[in-house]
């Protein structure tokens, strides 16, 4: 049996309900339509600040925001198109703004349809017009997320684009990776090391992405917990960024679709004609 409840708090919440499996699921679409908290037989799979969720100025720490028109930061913040000079800040605009509920159901499963359209803010940024619809279905302890990308420009339309989901984790010496990947870069992408599975965290910050998959899924077991939580991703997701904190008890395993500054080096960069509508999906799962 499937709900789909809403309350307001701060915002406007939706809440997706599995009943039978008892998994629990929220989402804010006027807050970027971000995934806020999901537990499954009262378990935390996901972090969330509160109190960086509740500010304004501050961007999110938490949950699963949504990263589009481009993934990480650019240099200064700038890239060019047709030798005009445009200001993006890091991981795009997409997880900043209010989505739209375009539908739900609950018979199946627990669905919510959100939209973004482009409008004259996001213009003065990124010069492109575009309508992206993402649905998340949660079915069981398993959360599908499909994604509909559509240039509504008449010019070819650059884009990456990406999740940056925060995995609750509060003893990461019980963590154990399983990335299908031998190596990764630093987080200016100058050097490369190789990968066993292990990774030291007690540094301060932990910053890498994997670029060269050999696979399309990951997974991390919370042996603590006794949880495992596999990510799966069409080939249209070439990187994962792996991002924590000392002393945080989250980890992020983030599928982009290219690396970082890609909309200015063009590496792995995705182009959409005029009209074109791209559809991809990852999927979330835990046991």
């Amino acid at each position: 049996m499937f709900n789909i409840a809403v309350k307001q708090e701060e915002y406007l919440i939706y809440i997706l309900k599995d009943i039978e499996n008892d998994s629990r699921l929220e989402i804010v679409p006027e807050k970027g339509g971000i995934v806020t908290n999901w537990k499954i037989q009262g378990q935390n799979i996901l972090y969330l600040d509160q109190e960086r969720f509740k500010n304004p100025s501050l961007s999110v720490r938490g949950g699963i925001p949504v990263l589009f028109p481009i993934c990480g930061n650019l240099p200064e913040n700038i890239f060019y198109f047709e030798d005009k000079k445009y200001i993006l800040k890091q991981h795009g605009f997409a997880r900043d703004l209010p989505w739209k509920v375009i539908g739900q159901s609950h018979s199946k499963s627990a669905k919510i349809i959100l939209s973004l359209k482009s409008n004259q803010e996001t213009l003065e940024v990124y010069p492109f017009e575009f309508e992206l619809i993402f649905s998340y279905e949660l079915l069981g302890k398993k959360l599908i997320i499909e994604q509909s990308y559509e240039n509504k420009s008449n010019k070819k339309m650059p884009f990456s684009t990406g999740f940056h989901p925060y995995f609750y984790c509060g003893n990461k010496d019980k963590l154990k990776l399983n990335i299908p990947a031998t190596e990764y870069q630093n987080k200016t992408g100058d050097k490369t090391f190789s990968f066993d599975g292990n990774l030291d965290y007690n540094s301060p910050e932990i910053d890498i992405a994997f670029t060269k998959l050999q696979g399309n899924k990951a997974s991390f077991t919370d042996e603590k917990r006794d949880l495992t939580v596999k990510v799966k991703y069409d080939d249209f997701f070439s990187t994962l960024v792996f991002w924590t904190l000392e002393g945080k008890e989250y980890i992020c395993l983030e599928p982009w679709s290219s690396p970082r500054n890609s909309i200015n080096t063009k590496e792995q960069l995705k182009y959409l004609q005029p009209q074109e509508i791209f559809h991809t999906q990852i999927e979330i799962e835990v046991s």
